[in-house]
């Protein structure tokens, strides 16, 4: 692990990954705020999320295989300047249309990156180092994830649009990049229609399926019940203030990060698919509890066993998919799995607030639940069964 850790290449990954998650961690806790500052209802707030992750269901497609044909560099740093600036450029808007807009335009540059920095670590690594990797890679998006709503509900004691700044960063990492990355790029060698049939007819295995169904249904749970509609539990049934609401999603995220750095341990003893279906054990068993709590402070349990499934679930579907492909289509396979990621971002807020206004918060959470133990069920349908230390 330490040897993995002072990897230059590794490190800018890791830098880029912090990238991918800044774009909604950072103002969750202002969603709140932005209902009363643009006079939305809940149901409609999700929108400033989806607008953000509507152009992976678009364009992830094209960017893997632009990255597979062209190179993985040639994509990453353009969109890594496209995310800052249009991000960026939110802080400035005082429009509810204009800031979706922008919103969809940063997007756009998220929706490449995202994907191309897992399909980097795959190219640069093999095996249990690989296995490692995607793990420590999982702990600094959860660092990521569990900082920027603590971050982002600092910083909107200053203004809510605050938060929205923090993508300037994103302009001196693409800079790193293009200086200091040393990746290999794919050769391109084959056709273009062998790439393709090559590319489809890996993706059409029943374990290949199913890992992209695991990651649809894994970010409808992140992106609905939790980052979108848990903050309006806590501000509406327990006034909670936006510091208040950044440090208990941090919480999840922290024992997300403390979890995943210990992947490769738990792997010598757990298969991959074991793990993975411990994620959905627990997704299910904190949204089932989260109704039933009256206090503030006892909300931190189900917030803990969504961060240990996280942990468990998205470094393992990732890790497994990369043993399917091969380097001349794993942007390809990285794109499928991150156009089914954005998929569930954007359906997700969507689905979730059609539910809230039928049967309000607590069917939300339940529905969670459901989800969860579907996802269960289809890891014994269509993955391979298996559930003891990997080889």
């Amino acid at each position: 692990m330490h040897e993995l850790l002072k990897n230059r290449n590794l490190q800018i990954l890791f830098a880029v990954t912090l990238m991918v998650v800044m774009g909604v961690s950072s103002i969750i806790p202002v969603l709140p705020t932005l209902i009363k500052v643009f006079d939305l209802t809940p149901e409609t707030i999700g929108l400033v999320l989806t607008t953000f992750t509507l152009p992976g269901v678009l364009f992830t497609p094209v960017f893997g295989v632009l990255a597979d044909r062209v190179g993985r560099k040639k994509i990453l740093i353009p969109a890594l300047l496209v995310f800052g600036i249009a991000g960026a450029a939110c802080a400035l808007v005082r429009n509810w249309e204009l800031l979706l807009l922008l919103r969809f335009v940063q997007g756009t540059g998220a929706a490449a990156f995202g994907m191309i920095n897992i399909t980097i670590i795959g190219d640069l690594f093999s095996g249990t180092r690989r296995t490692a990797a995607l793990g420590l890679n999982a702990s600094i998006l959860s660092v990521g994830t569990a900082v920027y709503p603590a971050v982002g509900g600092a910083l909107a004691i200053l203004g809510w649009y605050f938060p929205f700044a923090l993508p300037l960063a994103a302009i001196p990492l693409a800079l790193i990049v293009l200086w200091h990355l040393d990746n290999p790029e794919p050769d391109g060698g084959e056709s273009l229609g062998d790439y393709f049939r090559n590319a489809a007819g890996q993706m059409r295995s029943r374990q290949a399926l199913g890992l992209f169904l695991c990651t649809l249904g894994t970010f409808i749970l992140l992106y609905g019940p939790f980052i979108t509609f848990f903050p309006i539990l806590l501000d509406t049934r327990f006034q909670a203030t936006a510091p208040q609401i950044g440090l208990l999603i941090s919480a999840a995220s922290f024992i997300t990060a403390i979890a995943a750095s210990q992947l490769g341990r738990l792997a010598a003893h757990f298969s991959e698919l074991c793990l993975l279906r411990s994620a959905f054990v627990f997704y299910g068993l904190a949204f089932a509890i989260i109704p039933f709590f009256t206090s503030f402070a006892w909300l931190l349990v189900p917030a803990l066993l969504f961060g240990a499934a996280q942990a468990l679930s998205i470094p393992n579907v990732m890790s497994l998919l990369n043993d399917i492909a091969t380097p001349r289509t794993r942007a390809a396979f990285m794109a499928a799995n991150g156009t089914l990621l954005r998929l569930g971002q954007t359906l997700a807020p969507l689905c979730m607030g059609g539910i809230f206004a039928l049967g309000g918060l607590r069917a939300v959470f339940w529905s969670g639940t459901l989800l969860a133990a579907c996802l269960f069920l289809l890891t014994h349908l269509l993955l391979r069964p298996q559930c003891g230390p990997q080889s």
